[in-house]
Order: C-alpha cells, then structure tokens, then sequence
C-alpha cells in the first residue's frame, strides 16, 4: 500500500480569499465545502489545496512550502507579484540551479523556479 498526496493544507484566517487567490494562482477551481471555515482548490493536475480556518494560525516560517517549476521564471513571478504575491527573496546554488522566493497574501512561502 503507498500514500498517495491528496491535498496539501493551509492554516489560515480567511480560507475563502485565500483559496480564491490560489485558485487564480495555479488556474484551479475553489470547492467551497464549508464555506469561511474549509475550502479547497482543485487543479488540473497535482494535489488539491486545502485551506482552514483555524483561530490562531502558526507564526513564523512555514515549515513546509510549494514548489512550483515554470517555463519562463521572470514571467511567472510578475504575475503572481501583479496578483498579489509578495517577493521575499532569490536563492542559487551555483548557476545550475536558482529559485525565487515569494509569499502569498497570507504570508505562506512558496518558490518558483525554471523545469
């Protein structure tokens, strides 16, 4: 038997607005199951993103982040600053491998890097 990667969920004050900003993000649709209370995004492909509401969501750094592989990274970031992401910062290793660091109106990190 092997775990399958179902759906990946946030903590969050606002599930609705966030789930909306991530379904604009990934170009998913929003399940509102419990509408202010649990919400997800389903894509295309990958998992479905979960978002929940609970009362005092973890502060700090997340622990665990998406990873998001495009054709185009500067394109890709623009976007999703011009959405509403906040770019947090770059990081390399060498000149074989670099990533953008950016956080979603919520505040939760995510990367986007070349496939």
């Amino acid at each position: 038997m092997a775990l399958i990667v179902e759906m990946i969920t946030f903590d969050c004050d606002d599930p609705d607005a966030l789930a909306g900003w991530w379904a604009e993000a990934v170009g998913g649709e929003v399940h509102a199951y419990a509408p202010g209370e649990f919400v997800t995004v389903a894509q295309q492909q990958g998992p479905r993103l979960g978002f929940q509401k609970v009362p005092d969501p973890t502060p700090g750094k997340n622990r665990v982040h998406l990873d998001f592989g495009v054709a185009d990274v500067e394109q890709e970031v623009a976007r999703l600053v011009g959405l509403g992401a906040t770019e947090t910062g770059r990081n390399s290793f060498g000149e074989e491998f670099s990533w953008v660091v950016l956080a979603d109106p919520a505040g939760n990190a995510f990367c986007v890097a070349a496939e």
